[in-house]
């Protein structure tokens, strides 16, 4: 069940950057066109850093989700067991309690925006482009939890997750030379 909701959420947010960067794509090379013609758009800089902070945020669950942000499994790896589970717990909390003071503070940011209107699209409420930090990290902590089981497991059997997908990576390739 953890692996078919891992699996959903991953797409899904592949799915969400992947739009995020070609709709930054998008405006950054109309923005240069109208730039060229000699007419420049109010609006470019302001939601170019807005969708990069969106594609920051979103790209950062699914580092989580993956286990690909940054962190030092050799490290852990290095501490005997059961020390190594313990700093493993120790490491969780502190990252995901981190993310916990961001979610609140992000609605807390959320209410302090109400009313509050882009200054190039006036028309665009603040609170909206500034939604991506209560949702970014409460997102982070959800693909922390579903990535901590695999993570707990490989941790405790003394194996990176690095490593295990180089392992996995050369057993395809020779499957696939022995295939040939």
């Amino acid at each position: 069940m953890i692996s078919a909701l891992k699996h959903r959420l991953e797409k899904i947010l592949e799915w969400v950057i992947i739009i995020l960067m070609i709709t930054l794509t998008i405006v950054v090379i109309v923005a240069v066109l109208f730039r060229l013609m000699g007419d420049s758009l109010s609006w470019y800089d302001e939601v170019a850093a807005i969708q990069l902070s969106w594609i920051t945020y979103y790209g950062s669950a699914l580092a989580a989700l993956k286990r690909r942000h940054i962190g030092f499994d050799s490290v852990l790896l290095a501490i005997p067991m059961p020390m190594r589970m313990v700093a493993l717990v120790f490491s969780e909390l502190i990252v995901i309690g981190f993310f916990v003071l961001l979610t609140v503070t992000g609605m807390q940011v959320i209410e302090v925006l109400e009313g509050d209107m882009l200054v190039s699209l006036t028309w665009v409420p603040v609170q909206f482009t500034q939604s991506v930090i209560p949702i970014g990290a409460a997102l982070f902590i959800i693909c922390e939890l579903i990535s901590l089981p695999e993570y707990w497991r490989m941790t405790a059997s003394g194996k990176s997750l690095e490593h295990a997908e180089i392992e996995e990576e050369v057993e395809t390739e020779l499957k696939k030379a022995e295939a040939r």
